[in-house]
C-alpha cells in the first residue's frame, strides 16, 4: 500500500513524526486483512478483535513532506491466539528502507479474553492475493 506524506505528518524538522509509521503499520495491517477479504467490522460482529501485545520498530532513513511511501506488509507467524505481521516501509520511488518493524496481535473477544483464532480466519490470512497487472 502507498502512503502520501502530507505536512500534519510531519514533525517541526520536516521529517515524519515517529509515532505516525505504527499508525501506517496498522492501516496496512488492515489493508492486507481486507485483501483477503476479512472485515474487521465482521470480525466484530462475530466477537473477535485484535489487540496490539508488542511492536517494533528500526528507523533506516528520515521520510519527508511530499514523498510517497510504500508499505509491504507480511504474515510473519500466527500462533494459536495470535498473528506477528512485519512490515517494511520504503520510498517509492528510490526504494530506499525507511522503517523496517513488526507488530504481535492477541485475539480476544469482546470481553478482551484471549480466544483461539478461527481455523477458516488462519486459512484466509494465509491465503495468496491475486495482484492486477
Amino acid at each position: 500500500m502507498d502512503i502520501r506524506i502530507y505536512y500534519e505528518d510531519t514533525d517541526c524538522g520536516g521529517v515524519v513524526y515517529y509515532a505516525n509509521y505504527l499508525r501506517y503499520f496498522e492501516w496496512a495491517r488492515t489493508e492486507y486483512l481486507e485483501e483477503r477479504g476479512i472485515s474487521v467490522v465482521d470480525l466484530l460482529k462475530d466477537g473477535t478483535q485484535f489487540l496490539v501485545v508488542h511492536a517494533d520498530v528500526d528507523y533506516r532513513s528520515p521520510a519527508r513532506y511530499g514523498e510517497v511511501l510504500s508499505v509491504e506488509t507480511k504474515l510473519a507467524d500466527i500462533g494459536r491466539s495470535s498473528l506477528t505481521f512485519s512490515h517494511v516501509i520504503r520510498e517509492r520511488a528510490s526504494r530506499r528502507v525507511v522503517v523496517e518493524g513488526s507488530a504481535k496481535l492477541v485475539a480476544v473477544d469482546l470481553q478482551g479474553k484471549v480466544k483461539r483464532l478461527d481455523p477458516s480466519l488462519v486459512e484466509a490470512l494465509q491465503a495468496p492475493v491475486e495482484r492486477g497487472h
